[in-house]
C-alpha cells in the first residue's frame, strides 16, 4: 500500500540490507536472552508482524527452534485515540502465556515512542512479563517519551518534516526503507511517523 504524495529522496536500506539487519537483531536477541527459551516475539501491526516472523526464522536458522510469534493491535491503546479515532489494523494474537516471558516487541520504525508505549500497555493486559524489550528496523529519533530500543537495525537521524517509509514484501510486494517528504505528513505505520 502506498500513500499518495510521498516523495522519496533516498533509499536507506535495500532488500539485502534489511535481511542483514534482521539477522543481526536475531543474534543480539539470542545473545542477550541466552537463547530462545522464554522469548515471545510480538509484532505491532502492520509491518512489525512480518518483521517478527522474519526474526523468528533467523533465530530458528541458528538455534533450530523458533520462538513463539504473536501480534498486537495498538489502535485502542494509543494516547491520541480521543482526538483521532483509530481503526483496528489487525488481530491481537498472543500464542503463549505472557507471564514470566521475555516479550520482544517488534516494530518497523521507532519515532516518538508512543506506539511502543501503547504496545507495552496492550501486552500487560495479557499478564506480567519477566521483561519487555523493543526491536525496531529503523530508529529515527525525536522521542517524546523515555523509550529506547534494545535492538536496532539502522539508526537514521531525520528531521521532523521528513517521512520514513518501510516497505516489506509481505505487505508491499518489495523490501525497502526510504526517506522523503509527504505533503500531508500523515502519521501511521505506512509513513512510519509514530
Amino acid at each position: 500500500m502506498r500513500r499518495s504524495g510521498f516523495a522519496p529522496k533516498a533509499r536507506v536500506l535495500d532488500e539485502d540490507e534489511i535481511r542483514r539487519a534482521i539477522t543481526r537483531i536475531a543474534h543480539e536477541i539470542l545473545e542477550r536472552n541466552k537463547g530462545p527459551d522464554g522469548v515471545l516475539l510480538v509484532g505491532l501491526h502492520t509491518r512489525g508482524v512480518p518483521l517478527a516472523h522474519r526474526i523468528a526464522a533467523a533465530i530458528a536458522a541458528v538455534e533450530g527452534v523458533a520462538p513463539a510469534v504473536g501480534s498486537v493491535d495498538i489502535a485502542f491503546y494509543r494516547d491520541d485515540v480521543q482526538s483521532a479515532p483509530r481503526v483496528p489494523t489487525g488481530p491481537t494474537e498472543v500464542p503463549v502465556a505472557v507471564d514470566d516471558a521475555t516479550v520482544v516487541l517488534v516494530d518497523d520504525v521507532l519515532y516518538t515512542g508512543r506506539s511502543a508505549r501503547a504496545a507495552m500497555d496492550a501486552i500487560c493486559d495479557f499478564g506480567r512479563p519477566r521483561a519487555i524489550q523493543l526491536a525496531v528496523l529503523v530508529d529515527r529519533g525525536h522521542r517524546e517519551l523515555p523509550i529506547r530500543a534494545d535492538y536496532v537495525g539502522k539508526n537514521l537521524p531525520s528531521s521532523r518534516d521528513e517521512t520514513v517509509r518501510v516497505r516489506l514484501g509481505e505487505v508491499d510486494e518489495t523490501d525497502a526503507v526510504e526517506i522523503g517528504t509527504s505533503p500531508d505528513q500523515v502519521s501511521g505505520s505506512v509513513e512510519a511517523a509514530t
